[in-house]
């Protein structure tokens, strides 16, 4: 079977989405360990995440310019080079503070890695195909979420968690050449001599790009919530162990987002190619990835911990529905030239929401469970697609 070359591309960055998310999950794996050691309350938890966050959020937009500017291939390279190396600092931090650099560090190199898949997906894919891409992006960033609890459970208890967080970061090295490699190797999706030059001054007086970005940011928040905390949610509600949480069920809400994201990805093609445009495709399903996420409000209803990870994966499967959809919208809006950009304003205004939201749900948490927490986010989703089809053309 003789698969395009720019698919192989694609495959090749779909590996780079995994190590963004394992070296990012790995604190979320290791958190009752680390919280252990560092006498961590879940709000300390949240802080923590916050630091990663508010990092994150400043450093998109300049970094999605520096892509955009650079080229995919060094801007990504700059990229997995930083946040590799700041995934080994965390598992060599002996204090609270050094902990609270390694995370800022990360944050700040892990800007970069959704925006250049999303100028990834731009420059080798044509339009039709670029929800499957980013599908497939979506896929490596689950494989990042599944492989994280396996590494932290198998490494732990034989060498500790530090050597887990050393491991994940190693990973990002190999990548690197390989990367480069495939990159002078595969030609990219000419660009049409026709397609419209657009500045960044005139995105930011773009309604579509504000409502990309708030929309986007809304919908996201519940797919923040699980890729944090079902670690923890299950140690603390169903008073596992981490190594038994992350064995058997933690990998499960992330291998339903594999399916959720290829599946999404496969319907919008089909539906592309049965005459609906493109972007109505994305919106139809992002109504109604928004209205199944409402089975969040269910979890906490879930009488055993298998039932409450059948339950959180049912959540983000249609919560990478929403992702996928509105993570490929801006790539059609603005184009390959401001991809980076586009997808970086996002994602800056997704580790805002981090920001302020973490230390709140470790209040909740901690004062009143996590039943509130997921009441409360299951709506946003419907807030965010409301806000997408009242702003985007």
């Amino acid at each position: 079977m003789h698969i395009p070359l720019r698919w192989i591309a694609i495959g090749v960055f779909l590996f780079s989405s995994a190590l963004n998310y394992l070296d990012r999950q790995m604190f979320a794996a290791l958190a009752p360990s680390i919280g252990q050691e560092f006498h961590l309350t879940n709000e300390q938890y949240g802080l923590f995440i916050s630091a990663f966050s508010i990092i994150y959020a400043l450093s998109s937009p300049v970094v999605g310019l520096f892509i955009d500017r650079a080229g995919l291939d060094r801007g990504i390279t700059a990229c997995v080079g930083v946040w590799s190396l700041a995934t080994m600092v965390t598992g060599w931090s002996s204090g609270f503070g050094g902990l609270m650099v390694s995370r800022a560090m990360l944050g700040c190199a892990q800007a970069g890695g959704v925006p250049a898949s999303g100028k990834a997906y731009a420059t080798y894919l044509p339009p039709e195909e670029r929800s499957l891409g980013t599908a497939l992006g979506q896929m490596g960033i689950s494989l990042g979420l599944i492989l994280a609890p396996i590494l932290a459970a198998w490494i732990t208890p034989h060498y500790g968690w530090r050597t887990a967080f050393i491991a994940a970061g190693a990973a990002g090295f190999l990548w690197i050449p390989i990367w480069l490699f495939t990159a002078r190797h595969i030609p990219k999706f000419p660009v049409s001599p026709t397609a419209v030059k657009v500045k960044v001054a005139g995105m930011l007086r773009d309604t579509q790009y504000w409502g990309l970005t708030i929309g986007t940011c809304l919908g996201m928040t519940l797919y923040s919530f699980w890729t944090n905390w079902t670690t923890k949610y299950l140690v603390q509600v169903f008073h596992l162990t981490q190594e038994a949480a992350n064995q058997q069920f933690a990998w499960i809400p992330p291998l339903c987002g594999i399916a959720g994201g290829l599946s999404c990805g496969a319907i919008t093609l089909r539906l592309a190619g049965r005459g609906m445009p493109v972007q109505s495709a994305r919106m139809v399903i992002s109504i109604i990835a928004s209205v199944m996420a409402l089975v969040t409000a269910l979890v906490p209803m879930a009488p055993s911990a298998g039932i409450a990870a059948a339950a959180i994966g049912a959540s983000f499967f249609f919560t990478t529905w929403f992702s996928v959809s509105s993570y490929s919208m801006p790539l059609d809006v603005f184009g390959a030239e401001r991809a980076a950009f586009a997808i970086a304003s996002i994602t800056s205004a997704y580790g805002l929401m981090q920001f302020f939201i973490s230390p709140l749900i470790g209040r909740v948490v901690d004062q009143h469970g996590f039943a509130p927490v997921c009441v409360a986010l299951a709506f946003l989703p419907l807030l965010g697609t409301a806000v997408l089809k009242l702003t985007v053309k």
